[in-house]
């Protein structure tokens, strides 16, 4: 191991417990890292694993036709043309309250489009009603036991209505999905023949009503769009890429410049990414974070200079040092400023030669007469 003495100090070998202290470090830091980007939060779009929407988010962020927004306050509609704006709103844990609603409401009068992705919770058919749309989830399990992906509660939906917003889809592939009561609205997406509505231990036989349910829809409310899903898993990771779930939710936000995903009534955002979104929301806080910025570029410009030149004459050669400790003032140096020049590109190779002469420069420069020899 003695190839490794000087990497790490002045040894003959490593110094593993500096190796270690090292490695610790780096593990940490990686860990509380990860753990501040990323969250568990169920449909939540920080979320890498299979329930998780990282995926759909990653998709809308590589489009570059468009800007994605993640909104954890309803106030921020209000700072985004409605008219070419789509919001995704996937299956909210809280009721929007009477203020977050009319937000909303508000958004869609102005031309904004909603898209609700909704089962078996109330919260997402609440929020459809203070908007003024029709179409309801209906709350019950969907099964086929004909057309299915891996079982009876995971239907394969295959009747699509020609459509701008289902342009290049053949299909949906849900899972735990629910119809949808479009009431006037226009649906886009029904299921095969075969599909029943029922709780998931509930048996095949004659009281099941046998039919085709719709599982998508879209209606005109005042100026907007307000789009209904039966299934909000088309956005999570483990569905995302079945056919032809992504190539839906894309057409939905096909002809729009921003794109909202709507986390303002579900559980919070990883810290890391409130903490930029709060910057990013908040002129005041961009200022203090650019000042102090500014502050720690000034201070490593006047101290990182002083590190790197004790630094190199740390590294010089002893005869070197020792010249530097004499008055520099005098005629006949330990080395020639050419000498040491030499030294300097062969040590440090990526150095330019300005920062080589001011290396000796910095050399030559006699001490304060306040300061100590070593």
């Amino acid at each position: 191991m003695s190839w490794h003495g000087g990497l790490f100090g002045d040894g003959d070998g490593v110094e593993w417990p500096r190796v270690l202290l090292l490695v610790l470090v780096v593990t940490v830091v990686v860990t509380l890292g990860t753990a501040a980007a990323t969250s568990s939060t169920a449909f939540g779009p920080y979320n890498p694993a299979w329930d998780g929407s990282s995926d759909f988010r990653q998709d809308i962020e590589t489009d570059s036709s468009v800007e994605r927004h993640l909104v954890s306050d309803t106030v921020q509609y209000d700072h985004l043309p409605a008219n070419d704006t789509v919001a995704f709103v996937t299956a909210p844990d809280e009721r929007y309250d009477e203020d977050d609603a009319e937000r909303v409401r508000e958004f869609v009068a102005e031309g904004g489009t909603l898209v609700v992705l909704e089962n078996f919770g109330d919260s997402g058919n609440a929020l459809l009603s203070a908007v003024g749309a029709e179409a309801r989830a209906d709350g019950q399990l969907l099964r086929d036991e004909q057309h299915h992906f891996r079982g009876p509660t995971m239907p394969v939906a295959t009747n699509v209505t020609n459509h701008t917003s289902t342009t290049g889809v053949d299909q949906l592939t849900l899972n735990y999905a629910t119809a949808v009561d479009p009431g006037n609205a226009t649906v886009l997406v029904r299921t095969s023949d075969f599909a029943y509505l029922g709780p998931e231990d509930d048996d095949l036989d004659e009281q099941n009503d046998l039919r085709s349910y719709p599982v998508a829809t879209v209606e005109n409310v005042s100026e907007g769009r307000v789009v209904v899903v039966g299934d909000p898993s088309i956005s999570i990771n483990a569905m995302y890429d079945e056919p032809d779930n992504a190539a839906f939710v894309r057409g939905l936000y096909a002809d729009a410049d921003h794109v909202i995903i709507d986390r303002s009534h579900d559980a919070a955002v990883p810290p890391l990414t409130a903490t930029l979104l709060a910057i990013r929301n908040s002129p005041l806080l961009q200022l203090l974070v650019g000042t102090l910025g500014i502050g720690l570029v000034g201070l490593f410009s006047r101290y990182g200079m002083r590190s790197g030149l004790e630094t190199v004459q740390s590294r010089l050669p002893a005869r070197v040092r020792r010249s530097d400790r004499r008055d520099r003032t005098s005629a006949t140096p330990g080395l020639s400023d050419t000498e040491r020049a030499e030294y300097l590109r062969r040590r440090y190779p990526d150095w330019d030669e300005e920062q080589v002469q001011r290396v000796i420069t910095a050399l030559n420069h006699p001490r304060s007469e306040g300061e100590a020899d070593e």
